[in-house]
């Protein structure tokens, strides 16, 4: 029996529930980190507020992902218990003990720590009772003339039946007593069209401007049509008016072997996720209850499904008071660097020629990757250009060169991946854009997303063909860029150039490849080469030579490479994992896991690069790839794990990188045997911030 056969049979011993943590009860406490930065007194009250608005729409996307699917299991009476020892039932009863709280601890803070402090920094968020009778006279009149046309009541009764609700759409429940003096329901819906906060300084003012000098006010939309309430039911007496929000079931289930027409079906099935099952019910505390059970019977949910909340209700939306002109309130902006290797040299394809180039994004601008593709398109000598696209975002400058390559005749191909979850009809649309100008679009393989990040330009030189390939681990969006780490290699190596353009032709042709000379491939063979690579330092360990793991990723879930980690850990092999979200793994259970140590770091910048680092006997081999390790990742992804040969670059991700991040003392947390995260003690009297450090490095490209 081989010895990675042998070692796959031991690790089955690893897989019991007490060496393993519930991947959403991981979630929650990475999203308990996002709220710690929320409550982080250092921060500037403005970045506290963005990691409020952070918090409430991670929060918001797994109760429509996550809990939604849990629900559906218990709906079908699903009783199996997963690796970590819970039942769908349990699982959920210990979201709601964790989540409720946090909600709570959150909406507390708001109305009475940064409201507050909001206040006495010359912004204020006032309620109608707060405002004079000649205010009162102005924003009414703003009422009748810009939001009163916008509303529609919708009743509850006989002939009209309970009004469909949207998504996180927040809206007010209003009882009336009617001309016969008989109990009535309707349904507001707060217009997500308009601002939920509105500045009420400029409307105050009106338009010869005389609003006092300095002075911000804001009031919520929902307060301001709660008093006018009475203008949309006229003649009637209103009883009660509360605002509530719901959550539906938004994950999208797709039959692509049953589709003739992938795009059309995505189009399809995002209609439907309009009509979702609720599964979340957020009311206001003191909601009266015969309001409750009219929402509760009609909406078809349990009373468990109800979150009574103090108001306001949906805090992502004061991600818009991030806007504000204040630039004291807020960290000091960053300007990211373009490497020097590409202001000295403007023609990408001659700076690739000569070695390979690492970008750090965001520390590094995401110019140069925008630059390779549109010289491509405008080059003569380039005759093709193959990309994937996940994520591209909105006035994407990408989209821009591939459709002027098109236009300049390249042969262009693009697959585009509809799946991209929550970006489906931003993907549709410019999948539409890129062919109606002629460029090959296709959308992946069916039952799989591609999620790899890639691109291939063919170029003619010297009377043959040469290739040049970006890879990255972060998806091709301008916007982004800006915000999440993220690592990119160009490169003209020739193993790695015929290995891109093989997965192209697997992509958008058909191929039965199942080697490669340099890259991994999910789900070909990443999985396994992930393994080997365990191995190898378990084997070194187990032959008393040094046996040393580093790996970086955003989740860390798959229980058979978890399994690999605790049995190298046992060899004696050292790992550190930094791990930016979920991590099932539980580091320092004794024997078991002594030699594994977890951080995760949440700061500024989104940590996304994925970064893998064997030792191999001296001989230190490093990776950069697109995938987490995850059962969906390894083995129901088009993912690429990339190898790193360039002496300086891997020394920079080794020693720079990953040595910074392991050093942290400052925004990194520590995972201890107890499940739970603790912020990284300080063992020297400097204080260390990841992030805050490499914006402040001028690297040399030369001194890497």
């Amino acid at each position: 029996m081989k010895r990675k056969d042998r070692l796959k049979d031991q690790i089955k011993k690893y897989l019991v529930p007490e060496n393993f943590i519930n991947r959403d009860l991981s979630w929650i406490e990475f999203n308990k980190r996002v709220l710690e930065e929320a409550l982080h007194p250092g921060l500037p009250l403005l970045e506290r507020i963005k990691f409020i608005s952070i918090f409430c729409s991670n929060l918001d996307e797994f109760y429509m992902i996550r809990v939604s699917g849990i629900k559906e299991q218990i709906a079908a009476n699903i009783a199996e218990i997963t690796i970590d020892g819970l039942t769908p039932q349990k699982a959920l009863y210990e979201i709601d003990k964790e989540v409720r709280p946090l909600v709570d601890d959150l909406l507390e803070y708001w109305n009475h720590t940064i409201v507050p402090e909001l206040e006495s920094n010359g912004v204020e968020i006032t309620s109608t009772s707060k405002l004079t009778g000649q205010e009162k006279t102005k924003l009414n009149s703003y009422f009748e003339n810009q939001i009163f046309p916008v509303l529609t009541p919708l009743a509850l009764d006989p002939g009209r039946p309970f009004p469909y609700i949207s998504n996180l759409s927040l809206s007010l429940a209003v009882t009336i007593k009617d001309t016969d003096g008989e109990l009535q329901f309707a349904r507001v819906k707060v217009p997500a069209i308009l601002p939920r906060l509105l500045r009420i300084d400029t409307i105050l003012a009106g338009p010869e401007g005389n609003g006092s000098a300095g002075e911000i006010r804001f009031i919520w939309l929902e307060d301001l049509i709660k008093a006018n309430i009475g203008r949309l039911f006229p003649k009637m007496k209103i009883l009660d008016s509360c605002c509530f929000r719901i959550t539906r079931d938004t994950d999208i289930e797709i039959q692509e072997d049953e589709a003739d027409d992938l795009l059309e079906l995505i189009e399809e099935n995002i209609k439907q996720r309009m009509f979702g099952n609720v599964v979340r019910l957020e009311v206001e505390k003191d909601m009266p209850a015969y309001i409750l059970e009219t929402l509760v019977s009609n909406l078809e949910i349990k009373n468990s499904d109800v979150h009574p909340l103090q108001p306001p209700l949906g805090l992502s939306d004061v991600m818009n008071l991030y806007g504000l002109p204040l630039h004291q309130l807020k960290e000091k902006p960053f300007i990211p660097r373009v490497p020097k290797v590409f202001e000295e040299e403007k023609n990408i394809f001659s700076v690739i020629k000569q070695r390979d180039v690492l970008t750090h994004h965001p520390f590094d601008s995401f110019k140069p990757v925008i630059d390779f593709i549109k010289q491509a398109s405008q080059d003569p000598d380039v005759l093709a250009i193959k990309q994937t696209l996940y994520r591209v975002g909105k006035n994407s400058p990408v989209i821009d060169a591939l459709i002027e390559a098109a236009e300049n005749r390249k042969q262009v191909a693009v697959l585009v991946e509809l799946k991209a979850r929550f970006d489906e009809e931003n993907n549709i649309y410019w999948a539409k854009q890129l062919e109606s100008v002629g460029v090959h679009v296709v959308y992946g393989l069916v039952g799989l997303k591609t999620h790899a990040k890639m691109t291939l330009v063919v170029r003619r030189e010297q009377n043959q063909l040469s290739r040049y390939v970006h890879v990255a681990t972060g998806n091709y969006n301008a916007s982004t860029a800006k915000l999440y780490t993220d690592i990119g290699l160009f490169t003209c190596n020739e193993g790695i150039c015929n290995d891109i353009s093989d997965i192209f032709n697997i992509l958008t042709g058909y191929s039965a490849q199942k080697d490669f000379r340099d890259v991994s491939v999910a789900p070909i063979n990443l999985r396994q080469n992930i393994e080997g690579l365990i191995c190898r330092e378990i084997a070194n360990a187990r032959e008393g030579k040094k046996g040393r793991i580093i790996i970086k990723v955003n989740s860390l879930v798959d229980p058979d490479i978890i399994g690999y980690l605790y049995e190298a850990s046992q060899a004696g092999v050292e790992i550190d994992l930094i791990v930016r979200g979920i991590c099932c793994l539980v580091p320092g259970i004794p024997g078991i896991s002594e030699n594994i140590r977890v951080r995760s770091v949440v700061g500024k910048f989104l940590e996304h690069s994925r970064i893998f680092f064997f030792h191999n006997n001296g001989d230190e081999e490093i990776f950069i790839t697109s995938a987490d390790i995850m059962q969906r990742n390894l083995d129901r992804r088009v993912e690429l794990m990339t190898p790193i040969y360039d002496k300086s670059i891997k020394n920079y991700l080794r020693n720079t990188i990953l040595e910074v991040y392991l050093h942290d003392n400052v925004k990194a947390r520590i995972l201890s045997s107890d499940k739970k995260y603790s912020y990284a003690p300080q063992q020297s009297i400097e204080e260390l911030c990841a992030q805050e450090w490499l914006m402040n490095q001028q690297f040399e490209y030369s001194n890497y």
